[in-house]
């Protein structure tokens, strides 16, 4: 067993994906972003607690069961009364999902930003979570007095049916990039986000925003990451793709892993993890890559173990 080195929160939402193939099947799994990195983090030895909404229906029962049997812990107030929440996603031939939405997403309580800093090193958002009125707002607001205590991490992972006008989105996105300390980002966010644009002119601008570290994933072409010490780039990993629900949460799992196994979590790391080298980001990279090879390579949102990676 790893020692925690990090105490990590995740806030966002926890829901059901609902799986659908071409073939006419149908499969249902616990999923929902956050919670998939959460899950992800759980699975790697790292403490990681959870502040989402699920309800007492026998879907949240599931997630509740899937979650906790990881070790992921949930904050208090994340069961509700209300239904669970559900994600389809509609794989095309080749195993890529796009998404349908029933949710409501709102903070289940209060947060203070005294108490999380005491209590975390790391918090981590992303998706639906930062968006979605009106726990959209309280996400922010959270990170707004977070930070500079807490290391601060951000996923877009753009979902255009919840997220309006891709310019209006571009700018609450760019606003939580400016708070954060590492941001992954996939090509596709940025097709959205920012058509017409090349993805690593747009990671060069939020890098400057403030991020010690912007990843840009290229699905099948890999990775990109970009440092005060320069741009590294690594290939995907050979894998046989199953799906790819849940592979880029656990590509941001894994780069949380990485940063916590070198013990550059928390707000008295903040210059170490700005002074990062090359060496040290490929390392991330390929890690965090290996981990969504593996995710890939499943059904569903799945991310590995620690002893599956040795």
């Amino acid at each position: 067993m790893i020692r925690p080195v990090s105490s990590i929160l995740v806030i966002g939402e926890a829901l059901v994906d609902i799986v659908r193939r071409t073939d006419g099947s149908r499969a249902e799994h616990p999923g929902g972003s956050p919670a998939n990195v959460a899950l992800g983090l759980a699975r790697l030895e790292r403490d990681a607690t959870l502040l989402t909404r699920i309800g007492r229906d026998e879907r949240g029962r599931t997630v509740r069961r899937h979650l906790e049997g990881a070790g992921v812990r949930l904050l208090d107030g994340s069961i509700t009364a209300e239904p669970t929440s559900t994600a389809t996603a509609r794989l095309d031939a080749a195993g890529v999902a796009t998404y349908e939405f029933d949710l409501d997403w709102r903070l289940p309580t209060a947060l203070d930003p005294a108490g999380l800093a005491r209590d975390f090193q790391a918090l981590h958002t992303g998706s639906i979570a930062a968006f979605l009125q009106p726990g959209g707002d309280d996400v922010l607001r959270a990170l707004e007095a977070v930070r500079g205590t807490m290391t601060i991490s951000y996923d877009p992972n753009a979902r255009p049916a919840l997220m309006g006008e891709a310019s209006q989105a571009r700018a609450r996105v760019e606003r939580i990039v400016a708070l954060s300390d590492l941001v992954k980002v996939s090509d596709e966010d940025l097709a959205w986000l920012a058509p017409g644009e090349d993805p690593l002119d747009v990671a060069r601008e939020w890098a400057a925003r403030g991020p010690a570290v912007v990843v840009v994933t290229l699905g099948g072409q890999g990775a990109v990451g970009l440092c005060a010490a320069g741009r590294v780039r690594v290939p995907a990993p050979a894998t046989t793709l199953v799906d790819t629900v849940g592979a880029g949460d656990s590509f941001m799992s894994g780069l949380l892993d990485h940063v916590a196994g070198a013990d550059l979590l928390g707000a008295d790391r903040a210059e170490r993890l700005r002074g990062i080298d090359e060496r040290f980001l490929r390392d991330m990279l390929e890690h965090a890559a290996r981990l969504a090879s593996i995710t890939c390579g499943r059904e569903g949102a799945d991310p590995p173990t620690r002893a599956e990676l040795s």
